[in-house]
């Protein structure tokens, strides 16, 4: 699945309790669906026409795919991207350079009493 599939709003019909639209908004989120349930419910009280704006959107949103997440993690991940993806890009960022330097110090814990590996590793380079 691409990147673009998990950053659009869909509606979620499986978590939903009417049309799924506040269910969707909260995946696409990462609010608890009871806010926006909420917030829906107040604005609808208050000024009357959200309610056509929620109909709208769960006439015209397309349904979550089954299988758009393989678990929680990957789910609050593309949350994350949605919200901000500058920050999600320097995270992923950070998390290679952790990476990179931890493969760096056992590199260098392997190879300082090893000289003949430490010849080898410089030939690849």
């Amino acid at each position: 699945m691409s990147s673009t599939e998990r950053t659009r709003f869909y509606r979620d019909k499986v978590n939903g309790k009417f049309l799924g639209v506040s269910a969707g908004l909260a995946d696409y989120t990462g609010i608890d669906a009871i806010w926006i349930r909420l917030g829906f419910l107040i604005a609808t009280i208050t000024m009357g026409w959200p309610i056509l704006i929620y109909i709208a959107m769960g006439m015209m949103a397309p349904k979550k795919p089954e299988h758009l997440y393989t678990d929680r993690k990957e789910q609050q991940f593309w949350q994350g991207v949605r919200q901000s993806p500058t920050r999600s890009a320097r995270e992923v960022k950070a998390r290679f350079r952790d990476i990179d330097r931890r493969l760096a110090h056992v590199e260098e814990y392997y190879v300082s009493g090893n000289r003949q590996l430490s010849d080898e590793i410089e030939k690849l380079r």
